[in-house]
Parts: C-alpha cells; structure tokens; sequence
C-alpha cells in the first residue's frame, strides 16, 4: 500500500523540534493552509491524486507579505512533499521567459497559449510561482489568458508574492488588459496576507561576512585583494580576461575553476539582461563583485518605454509613460536581477562596495524591488546559506 510522505505541516514541525527554525505565530495561518492543500491534493487515506490523474480542479493559494515572512521557505516545504514528477517550483521570471520562447515555437498555431496550458497540465498538476511580480507588458498581456488556461487544464496555482493579487502591475502600461489575470487568480486561489512583524532573514543567524565597505577607494582596492587571495583567484595576464555568455563577451577580474570576480560595471552597467545571469549562475558556485558604487542619485522624469528593459524578454509590445527614476535605475535593475539569480540557484556571492547596503539604494523607481534584494542578501550571508553547497563543489 502507497505510504503518503510527510506533508508541510509535519516537515515544519520536525525542523522546529530540531531547533532549525524559530517558532512564529504569523505562518500558522499559511502553514495549515498548504496542509489543507495538500491533504486535498492527496486524497484522503488513498494514493496521491497526482499519481492518478485529476478530474477535478483543486483552488489554490496566494501568499503575500513584506520580504524575510517566510513565504518562499513554507511554500518549499509543500513543494517537498509532492511527487517531484507532477510539480513545477520555478520563479515567476524564468517560467515567463519559458513561455515566450515555446510562443516564439509555436508562432502561427491556433491559441497557442492554450496549447502551452494544455502540454504543461500534461506533466505537472501544480504549478508554484515564486516572487510573482509583474513589471513587463508583455508578461502582462499573456497572463490572463495563460492562468486561465491552466485552470481549465485543472492545474492548481501556489504563489508567493510581495504584493497582494489587486495591486499587481499596479501603475503598469494598458492596466485593464491584465485585469483578467487578477480575476483568474482571486476566483482558482485563497489568497493568504502573512503579516507577522518577523524578519526571518534579519533574525539572529550566525553569518559571515559577504558585503565589505570601504568609502576609500585604495583602503577598497586591499580590501579586494585580500578577497581574491582568500579564494585563491588569480588574474590570467597572460589571456583574454572575457568570459563568453551567450553571444557577448563580459570582462571578468580573475576567476579559478568555478569561482569568478566581475567588477560592478562590466555585469551591472552594460547591456546586460537576466538571461545573462541565468547562464552564469548555472555555469559558477562563487561570484565577487567589485567596486559597486551608490546606485541612488537625484531623481528625474522620464518617459520610459515599457516590455523594453534589459530584462524583458522579447515581446515586442511597448508603450510610453512618465517614471521618477534615479540616474542609476538601470545598472540598479540589472544588480536586482542578478541578486534574484544567484539567490535562486544558491550561489555564493561576495561584494565589495563604496556604501553600506543600507545606503546603497535609496531613491528612484525601484525602491520596492531592492528592499527585497536587500533582504535576499542578508539571508545570503548566512551560514544556513553558504553550506548549501559543499566545498567540493566549489573547487
């Protein structure tokens, strides 16, 4: 007889018995929420349904909440006891850009967004987003027609936002375009506001350092060194110092085996976009990054076309508006990026800058956005962090 593994609620109790995670009143709600969700997945006392097939659609859950809640941590836990076959766990951002480049494939087929929501319902049975957040158009246009779908294919939704559903691309472009998506999501989820006053990336972890200030840019080039030297990377002067990623070469400091160093400029100020960090975090474990400068500035208007950003991913819709930026927006969009990245595929990563984080990023348009990153760092520096990866990998 099929023995059912252990759901949420039973992990989260065990790492708590473990003294591996501090008890907080505030993920209760959430926590019985996925176990409910996973009971009914399940089924009661049978074989799992998503070994069996589904008829019947199943609501999901919407959880949103300030950064450090603990979404991200509890919705893996739910992730953990399903069948690893029939869920996908993804980022909002990779699933998006997955989603163009298999529309690009069917260019000219009969509503391709239904063919896509009908080939994935035939692998996977629930779909998890994390960090849903939308800020492209052309993200924007497809969603409603593309959630809606997959409901009718009988996939269940799990997402974990900073946002709640109505204020998504709250001030973006042809608003009323997307509005379907956030219908779809309110009527196939129960939405979850995980309020608690615990940051649980700002608790008291033992950590290391991994962001070194220095205001003075010869105390910061020792800095530098000592961090090169303490892992062992050496600048090739002998060579090209250009690593190839995707179809552009970026120039790197030094770098050994599956260890490089970048300055700030050449991976955050050039024409870079996310696939670009795509392809190093799966290629390097370790990444230094130097010489990152104040990324605030006096803020201006400008109209700024939306679906063009480096991160946007080929959509070809565009459209105009007036945005309040920081004269570093940009190189501050594409450092985000690469912090969501490395985070994602747990990647170490070391910086060395000329301003404390806490002063990094203060004024512009993306003040929301780097909070976030801003606590994905600090849970960067943990030790729970860096030994996610064993020293042999890091060779």
């Amino acid at each position: 007889m099929y023995t059912t593994p252990p759901g949420p609620k039973q992990r989260y109790d065990s790492l708590l018995n473990a003294g591996e995670i501090q008890a907080d009143p505030s993920q209760v709600t959430a926590l019985n929420a996925l176990q409910d969700l996973y009971e009914r997945l399940a089924g009661a006392g049978g074989r799992p349904k998503w070994l069996v097939g589904r008829s019947e659609y199943v609501s999901g859950l919407y959880l949103w909440g300030k950064v450090g809640r603990g979404k991200t941590f509890l919705m893996d836990l739910f992730v953990a006891s399903l069948n690893p076959e029939q869920v996908l766990r993804q980022h909002f951002h990779h699933f998006m850009a997955s989603v163009h480049q298999q529309l690009q494939a069917l260019s000219g087929t009969p509503e391709p967004l239904r063919r896509i929501a009908r080939d994935f319902s035939r692998r996977y049975s629930v779909l998890c987003f994390d960090e849903f957040f939308v800020s492209d158009i052309g993200d924007a246009m497809l969603l409603g027609g593309l959630l809606q779908s997959l409901f009718e294919f009988n996939v269940t939704l799990v997402a974990t936002s900073n946002t709640p559903p109505e204020k998504l691309y709250w001030d973006g472009l042809q608003r009323s375009r997307f509005l379907p998506a956030i219908a779809a999501i309110q009527a196939h989820t129960q939405t979850l506001h995980m309020d608690g006053g615990l940051d649980h990336r700002e608790r008291a972890l033992q950590s290391e350092a991994i962001y070194f200030v220095e205001r003075d840019q010869s105390a910061l080039s020792d800095i530098q060194d000592d961090l090169l030297q303490r892992f062992e990377l050496v600048a090739e002067s002998d060579k090209p110092r250009t690593v190839r990623v995707l179809s552009r070469d970026i120039a790197y400091v030094a770098r050994a085996g599956r260890r490089i160093a970048f300055d700030f400029a050449a991976l955050c100020e050039g024409p870079r976009s996310h696939l670009d960090y795509v392809d190093l975090a799966e290629r390097f474990d370790l990444i230094i990054l130097l010489n990152i400068p104040p990324l605030s500035g006096e803020a201006y208007e400008r109209i700024k076309a939306r679906g063009t950003e480096d991160g946007s991913v080929g959509s070809g819709a565009t459209g105009e508006r007036a945005v309040v930026l920081s004269r570093s927006d940009d190189a501050a969009r594409r450092f985000i990026a690469l912090v969501d990245e490395l985070y994602e595929r747990k990647v170490r990563l070391y910086m060395t800058a000329l301003a404390p984080l806490a002063e990094l990023y203060t004024r512009g348009a993306l003040t929301f956005e780097f909070e976030r990153a801003r606590s994905r760092l600090m849970e960067m520096g943990s030790l729970q962090y860096q030994h996610l990866r064993e020293p042999s990998e890091l060779a």
